[in-house]
């Protein structure tokens, strides 16, 4: 990869507030919140934060090269900015790569978990309950001057819920057509 793809990659990630990762086992593509350092972007899943199911096991397989489909969005026009190809590895507790990682973490964490707030350490709950991947640019598959040529919409997942009818009527709403006065 030049370093130009590089160089996009890595102002897209740190300007963008969730990357949109699409992998076997997930389903339809997932939003989360991540960190970009050194880079790579990095996210924290399972336990207490976000929910990716699949993400974990599929960065722990060691059979050949998993690989996410990872895309990043304008957080103000929600334009597609770039679509990359990244490589998935889980980075162990305690490392010298975790510890640089997960200060990060917590500046952007605003809400941390119970344990944490009651005195506890932040990093310790991440280390037992989540995971830390690391999504390694690989290449870069649509750049904003190569635009995908489907619109990548996904069909919204199955849900129990219903549309309840008509709203009921409520007294200082205004009529929808006007009463002639004559």
């Amino acid at each position: 990869m030049n370093a130009f793809d590089r160089a996009l990659i890595a102002e897209a990630c740190t300007t963008s507030g969730l990357l949109w990762l699409d992998y076997d086992g997930a389903g339809r593509a997932r939003p989360m919140r991540h960190v970009w350092h050194d880079g790579a972007a990095y996210v924290l899943a399972g336990g207490t934060e976000q929910p990716a199911p699949g993400l974990p096991e599929l960065a722990a397989s060691r059979h050949g090269a998993p690989a996410v489909l990872v895309s990043c969005r304008a957080k103000d026009s929600r334009a597609l900015l770039v679509r990359w190809r990244a490589a998935v590895e889980t980075v162990r507790p305690y490392t010298p790569e975790w510890d640089l990682v997960v200060p990060l973490f917590r500046a952007v964490r605003l809400n941390a978990p119970d344990s944490a707030k009651q005195g506890g350490d932040v990093s310790y709950v991440w280390a037992n309950a989540s995971v830390m991947v690391k999504l390694t640019p690989l290449e870069v598959v649509n750049r904003p001057d190569d635009p995908p040529t489907s619109g990548g919409y996904a069909e919204p997942p199955d849900s129990p819920a219903t549309t309840r009818g008509r709203l009921p009527w409520v007294v200082h709403r205004r009529p929808v057509r006007r009463p002639r006065l004559s």
